[in-house]
């Protein structure tokens, strides 16, 4: 099996690196990843700017290509110029910080998965709740089970999936459940603070507002000790609106 490895916190992260050590145990792995970290940047992709690399090595060893771009940037220039072959299957992470509800929006990590799948490769993201010294070889484990499994199905290529992973050990975590992206929504309260120049500057600050309790919601899973694994689809068309429209009209001419 032939292995796009990605993220979005960057290519020296731990994260990465951890998936790196469980993939390459079956899988012929290559690393293309941004070179600062890029949480947040959604689907952004770079226009105005060249896309400048760099190798990286991990303790004296050749591990990857840093990017210095987005990872959508990197899913892009790694399957058509840096990869011999299309890989077999994206994955992205391990996400530092659980990608549920409507963070799957802005997520980098994501993103890279689905720039994978809109290029018909199947795709995986993997993220894990924020702790301090998190421990990230059970989420690479669990990583690990689902790309042999996404590889054996027999979907189409552009298949993707949202892979949360709860922060337990891995004797601990409960199982793994198909999910729904849940509707969790977040207050999102700005401090205003001033810098030793007197200038005023705003820091975002993201609070909970009112969490998706459905059973097969991706943070009500998650949070009851289960891997949370969402289907994803790039298509953004709302199918039952547009059905409901075209039953009232189905277009027109301009009066």
């Amino acid at each position: 099996m032939k292995i796009l490895l990605t993220n979005d916190d960057g290519i020296y992260t731990d994260g990465i690196y951890q998936l790196y050590l469980k993939l390459t145990e079956f899988a012929d792995v290559t690393v293309v990843a941004p070179i600062t970290e890029q949480s947040a940047v959604g689907h952004a992709i770079t226009i105005s700017d060249p896309l400048r690399t760099e190798d990286f090595y991990k303790f004296g060893k050749f591990f990857g290509t840093g990017i210095k771009g987005t990872p959508a940037d990197c899913v892009k220039l790694a399957v058509s110029h840096i990869m011999d072959e299309t890989p077999d299957l994206v994955v992205s992470g391990i996400n530092y910080g659980a990608n549920l509800s409507t963070n799957v929006i802005y997520s980098g990590t994501v993103s890279a998965a689905t720039e994978g799948a809109m290029l018909g490769i199947k795709s995986i993201a993997v993220s894990l709740p924020k702790a301090k010294g998190a421990d990230f070889e059970p989420a690479a484990t669990v990583a690990a089970f689902f790309a042999r499994k996404v590889h054996a199905m027999e979907d189409p290529r552009s298949l993707l999936l949202n892979v949360n992973v709860p922060l337990l050990p891995y004797d601990e975590i409960k199982g793994w459940k198909y999910s729904i992206q849940g509707n969790t929504t977040y207050l999102d309260t700005f401090a205003k603070r001033e810098d030793p120049k007197g200038n005023t500057y705003y820091w975002m600050v993201g609070e909970e507002h009112k969490r998706d309790t459905r059973e097969n919601s991706d943070d009500k899973i998650l949070n009851d000790g289960y891997v949370s694994v969402t289907p994803l689809m790039y298509d953004m068309t709302c199918h039952d609106t547009y059905g409901k429209l075209c039953e009232q009209e189905d277009g027109g001419e301009f009066a």
